[in-house]
Order: C-alpha cells, then structure tokens, then sequence
C-alpha cells in the first residue's frame, strides 16, 4: 500500500527575504506550510544571524537545488574590529581583545584588502556545515573538539569597502560558492595584527536573484489571509540556471530526450550541462559530451509533465 503525500504539488522557486534570528531550515518549514506544499527545500543554509536572499525550492526545482547551491553568491558584512569570537561571529563567546590601530585609514584598508581579492586559499570554520566522518564541523566545536581542515581554493571576485567607523568596517563581497564569509573577515582581522568578527550579514545575491526579486514572510501571510494565492510568487525553475547555455529541440531527438535517451544534436561546442526546452517550454537539464565530430546530450535532470510531442 503506497503512502498518501501530505500537501500538494507545487513546483518553482521563491524567494526569500531571510529575517534574523531563524535558521534557513526553520524559514522553510514556516513558508512550505504556507504554501501547503508537499515537497520543498532551500538551496544553502544561512546562519540565524544572516539575512538576506535565500532561494527556496518547490516540487521539480528541487531537482536543480544543486546547481543553484553551487553558484556564485554577493554579501554584505560588518566587521567588528578589535574582539575575535569562538564562532567568528557576534553569537560567539570573546576569546580575544586586541587594540586596534589608530591610523587604520581607507587607504591602509585598502592594502590589507586587496591581499583577499581573486583567487585565495581559506580555511573554513569550524562552526561550518562542512562534514567531517560525517558529522558537521560544528557538532565538533560544540564538543570543544578542533578537526584539522585543509585550506580550500575560493574566488573573491570583488571585496569592495562601503564604510568605516570606530572599530568596524562593512564590506561588500562577491565571491563564489563554499567561500565562508565569517572566515574571510576573521583572515582580514588577523591581517590588520587585531582580529575581526561577523557583526551583521546580509547576502545580497544568490543563483542570479537579488533581493529586488525577494519576498518576506509577513507579505505572504497578508496575502494568505487577504485569500490570494501564492503561487504567482513563484518562478520557474529554468529562471535560476540562465549560466547555461539553451538547446531547443523537437521531434523524435525531443522525445528520446524525454524518454531518458541521449541524442548527438549540431551547433553545440560547448560540452557541460545545458538548458532543454521543447514545445511547451523548459524539459530540463542535459549534459552535452564530445564523441566523435558531433555532441552527444544526455538528460540528467528532466521535469515532469513535460511534453512528449
């Protein structure tokens, strides 16, 4: 006997305005319910203290929560100057106080700075999400136990200095996926001979959508009680892969694709993952693979319901 699916279907994405104070798991929950949705999930994990752009998932676009969860990403953060934390953020115990220099000027900054910009190595945080034997690392650093973590390459494609006041700086930082924000401004304390932590995060950007395109959880709720239907918030899952190039097709390569047949197609040299569109619009991901003088596509994520003309 099949097991009944509690909620409904509903597939796309909606974004997020995350408040403070919740866990991206716990913003979920809150707006899965009111969508009434039966299946649902967030593309990257904020901490309570972040805010900001949190992409959720909705029926079909989970299939792609991958993909979106390994693009590049945009914040903006406030570093307390002078105090290092457990965590490298304000919810952390102080473990270090140190003065801060008297003549820390822009220009100073500035130099200090452009050592974190391009490519760099970073150490993440023990309070990350990263696992370890399984376990994430910061089930580890609540047992007072240090995991040795090897340094990682990341991309700081712009580190850019909005302010700065007495003891604390705010930075804009775009950067790619697995670049931990709080290990970042602990590196560029440790730089200035003071030590930094994480006062405020706001992420700005991620899989393409800003917080131009975000939504918060009161609006949701007004328009619940107002009765309006949330599902025009939603968009389609192909609005957060447009880093891929496009193929259309039709006919019988339109329906092996479907069918979870590879097709060699023309007019395709890039190889790597691609956006399928058929008839009816979006059919979902491929891969296109070299073989021989032609390319070969072979589905790795379709969406149902598609059509199979």
């Amino acid at each position: 006997m099949s097991r009944r699916r509690k909620g409904r279907d509903v597939n796309g994405i909606l974004v997020i305005d995350k408040p403070v104070g919740i866990t991206s798991n716990g913003i979920l929950q809150q707006v899965k319910r009111l969508y009434g949705a039966a299946k649902a999930g967030h593309t990257g994990a904020l901490d309570p203290l972040a805010t900001g752009v949190l992409p959720l998932c909705f029926g079909e676009a989970t299939k792609f929560s991958q993909m979106m969860l390994d693009s590049d990403k945009a914040y903006i953060a406030t570093a307390r100057l002078g105090i290092r934390t457990e965590t490298g953020d304000s919810e952390g115990a102080v473990v270090e106080e140190r003065p801060v220099a008297a003549d820390l000027s822009p220009e100073n900054l500035e130099s200090v700075l452009d050592r974190f910009r391009g490519d760099i190595q970073q150490v993440p945080s023990m309070y990350s999400a990263l696992k370890h034997k399984g376990r994430p690392l910061y089930e580890y650093a609540r047992e007072g136990i240090e995991v040795e973590r090897p340094a990682r390459p990341v991309t700081i494609y712009d580190l850019t200095l909005l302010a700065v006041r007495e003891n604390e700086l705010d930075v804009a930082v775009s950067c790619t996926k697995g670049t931990y924000i709080r290990s970042l401004v602990e590196d560029i304390g440790a730089a200035l001979g003071c030590g930094a932590h994480v006062t405020a995060l706001r992420r700005t950007m991620a899989s393409g959508f800003t917080l131009d395109n975000a939504h918060d959880v009161p609006e949701l709720e007004a328009m619940r009680e107002r009765g309006e239907s949330l599902d025009g918030l939603l968009v389609a899952p192909d609005a957060a892969l447009s880093m891929f190039p496009e193929v259309k097709l039709a006919g019988p390569s339109l329906v092996s694709i479907l069918n979870g047949q590879p097709v060699r197609i023309t007019g395709q040299s890039q190889e790597g993952f691609v956006r399928v569109y058929g008839n009816e619009g979006f059919v979902g991901l491929a891969e296109a693979i070299t073989e021989g003088e032609g390319v070969k596509l072979v589905p790795r994520r379709l969406v149902k319901n598609s059509d199979k003309r």
